[in-house]
């Protein structure tokens, strides 16, 4: 067999992605489509090598109208694959067939995925797929992606198609009085005659898609006559020439339901009453602040309280550290490297890992409410609160997304068509709590905030009210006015979770960090413990409280004084974090044992206990929730902004949110909380609500285009 190249059509939530990765499995790579943003995924079939999949961005039509709609139909017409699969929602299928029949019109072969017929037959629906099969002139298969039922023989058809090239017959798919125009367009460019993609373009030409016209050539003369024929149509049919093919296929495809479809029950669907409930304007938002109150009270309080000590303590620090010291100290190991080994690796790695549990915890239960379709209505309610803060709901994708790592969350608002709101989110897409600043959430929840249940789900939602209140105030600048991208998100219907979905999604997002546990996190608890265990003057010393380490913390302390953890320790740790947001949960686990603070019980969470007050504990959690995120989704930000100078901008602006906003928690706070007298901070942080509130409801600017011009 030579090689074949099929692509993956189909729209957003068809299950096109869930078909991607069960065909290709592990054998897929990711990068960018030539030029643009939008992320270009292609695999190779995990039964058989020679056949490459390629899968296109989840679009509803092929108009020229969005970055993903563009990218897919230049790639069908200027790479050529040998054969499209056109994944369609048998659960929708009057939506879905609006872009099967524009993909019937382009010449290349073409097999139908009838997906999700699982809930075609839960709902005792009847489809004709023979009769449809004829209509659109292609051949059917029935699958269920999410179940793998009948991949191998949509495959297998696909094959079959990919030989049939000079067969593909087109469908003369609207009534004769459309169809002249489009055969009259067809008949007077030379150019196109003898070209399989004849129909498409003539159609395109009706339609006056220049992005596609420009692609082929018309004279002069062509032109003129073409003009009259399309002139004389939409006088006759009373509307332009895209209104009319638009009218006529959705006349078609209605016509197709009619023939093919008999819907087994009318009215309200299961998805229908939940969601009348679960989507309701009052209800939605507290039911989706419960959820996540649930999802937070279960990893951190359940989960963390009962399984981190056992791990961080008594297993790593207990067991594995006294063993590994006696072993090495028997073995007559000198003592620096025995420390090394025990109190830098075991004990700095240990730290990070006894979460571990906790964050795997909140992928599998996030997991969970995105396979069920609850996440999609997250979006959906989201929206609502979104745009009335200037935020297009698209924005909230990358935010979900970045709940499990900052870096795909950043990569995510390729989606957004808005190129301000694009950048905007890309600002803010790191404000939520990713599994790794969930550690820091989980070391206080522990030590500070102990039995606070509420501690976890209220650093979730501060991440939601800093985008909220930063979508408010960049919005009223002029580099980031006006209104936002519309958003249209279809609501998938609800269906128990998928155990391999669930598992690969889990497994996806746990590898990440343990790579980062065991690289990263690993050389940099190293080098911690040779910066503390070496003084100033050069000499080693174990846990040496005038080490280089610290002295580098007393330089850099008395900038974090004003918002309350400025002692070395915790600056330390804040800097640290800059490199990995484990590092600061693994800083103190390097650093628990230090000489000058002394427990009976060394580890992290006893150190966090002694160095910090609920007030400033809270600060140093803002803080390092909002602040600059580590270096890998800095690279994803100048990678994304593609300009040093937005790049910069995003660094100060979240440099100065986090700043400001923990130097306000802890001016307030000690005053309110700890019963410290009001003095010069309280009035500064006075003065920081004030401009905020300034920012917040001072008039909206006219847009400009600001001069930060992508890097050459």
């Amino acid at each position: 067999m030579s090689n074949i190249t099929i692509a993956l059509a189909g729209n957003p939530n068809s299950g096109k992605s869930t078909l991607f990765n069960s065909l290709t499995g592990s054998n897929q790579y990711v990068g960018n489509w030539p030029g643009v943003t939008v992320e270009k995924k292609e695999g190779i079939y995990k039964k058989n090598k020679d056949i490459k999949f390629t899968d296109l961005p989840g679009v509803y039509s092929l108009s020229p109208y969005t970055l993903e709609e563009v990218v897919s139909r230049d790639y069908l017409l200027d790479e050529k694959p040998d054969v499209i699969i056109d994944i369609v929602d048998a659960s929708n299928i009057e939506r879905n067939l609006y872009l099967a029949t524009q993909l019937s019109e382009i010449g290349i072969p073409m097999v139908i995925g009838l997906n999700k017929m699982d809930i075609v037959r839960k709902n005792k629906d009847k489809i004709d797929v023979k009769k449809l099969g004829e209509e659109l002139g292609c051949r059917i298969v029935e699958i269920s992606a999410l179940k793998n039922e009948g991949l191998d023989e949509l495959v297998n058809e696909a094959i079959k198609a990919a030989d049939k090239t000079k067969d593909v017959r087109h469908i003369k798919s609207f009534d004769k009085d459309v169809e002249k125009v489009i055969s009259d367009i067809e008949n007077n460019v030379e150019s196109l005659k003898d070209s399989i993609y004849k129909r498409w373009y003539a159609i395109k030409i009706f339609e006056g898609d220049d992005k596609a016209i420009n692609k082929i050539k018309i004279t002069p003369e062509e032109k003129a006559i073409i003009d009259n024929i399309i002139e004389k149509a939409e006088d006759d049919f009373d509307d332009d020439g895209e209104g009319i093919i638009t009218d006529a296929r959705y006349t078609y495809i209605t016509e197709i339901v009619k023939k093919t479809v008999k819907k087994g029950r009318v009215g309200e669907t299961t998805s229908d009453k939940i969601d009348r409930i679960v989507t309701n304007r009052i209800l939605a938002l507290p039911i989706f602040a419960i959820v996540m109150f649930l999802v937070y009270y279960i990893a951190i309080k359940v989960v963390n309280d009962n399984i981190t000590d056992l791990i961080a303590d008594d297993l790593f620090v207990g067991v594995i550290g006294t063993k590994v010291d006696a072993l090495l100290t028997g073995a007559g190991v000198t003592p620096w490297l025995v420390s090394l080994i025990v109190n830098g690796i075991i004990g700095g790695v240990g730290a990070v890992l006894g979460f571990l549990p906790m964050i795997i915890t909140i992928f599998i239960l996030l997991g969970i409410l995105e396979d069920i379709g609850y996440m999609s209505r997250i979006a959906f309610i989201l929206d609502r609160v979104f745009r009335r803060f200037g935020l297009s709901g698209k924005s909230f994708i990358p935010i979900l997304i970045g709940t499990g790592c900052s870096v795909p969350g950043i990569m995510a608002t390729r989606t957004i068509e808005s190129e301000n709101d694009r950048r905007m989110t890309i600002v803010v897409a790191s404000f939520m709590p990713c599994g790794a600043k969930t550690e820091i959430i989980a070391l206080f929840a522990g030590s500070v905030f102990t039995g606070m249940w509420w501690f976890g789900p209220l650093c979730y939602f501060i991440g939601i009210a800093a985008v909220i209140v930063s979508g408010v105030i960049l919005k009223k600048t002029s580099m980031f006015s006006g209104e936002p991208a519309p958003f249209v998100m279809e609501l998938p219907e609800y269906h128990a979770p998928s155990g391999r979905n669930i598992f690969r999604a889990t497994w996806d997002r746990t590898k990440s960090f343990l790579i980062k546990a065991g690289t990263v996190i690993l050389l940099a608890t190293v080098i911690i413990w040779f910066l503390q265990n070496i003084s100033v003057r050069g000499e080693f010393f174990e846990f040496e409280s005038d080490s280089l380490l610290s002295g580098i913390g007393k330089v850099f302390a008395p900038i974090f004084q004003p918002v309350g953890f400025g002692n070395w320790i915790a600056t330390v740790a804040s800097i640290l974090g800059l490199v990995a947001k484990e590092l600061v949960v693994g800083t103190m686990g390097v650093l628990s044992g230090i000489g000058e603070v002394s427990f009976e019980d060394p580890s992290a969470l006893a150190l966090a206990s002694h160095l910090f007050t609920p007030v400033s504990a809270m600060s140093f959690m803002v803080f390092n929730q909002l602040n600059i995120p580590c270096f890998a989704a800095v690279g994803a930000i100048k990678q994304e902004m593609k300009s040093k100078k937005w790049t910069a901008f995003a660094l100060l602006y979240q440099f100065i949110f986090a700043y400001s906003i923990s130097f306000m928690i802890y001016q307030f706070g000690i005053v309110l909380l700890e019963g410290a007298k009001f003095n010069i901070g309280t009035g500064a942080a006075i003065v920081v609500l004030l401009i905020y509130i300034y920012l917040l409801f001072r008039p909206e600017k006219e847009p400009k285009e600001m001069e930060m011009a992508v890097d050459k």
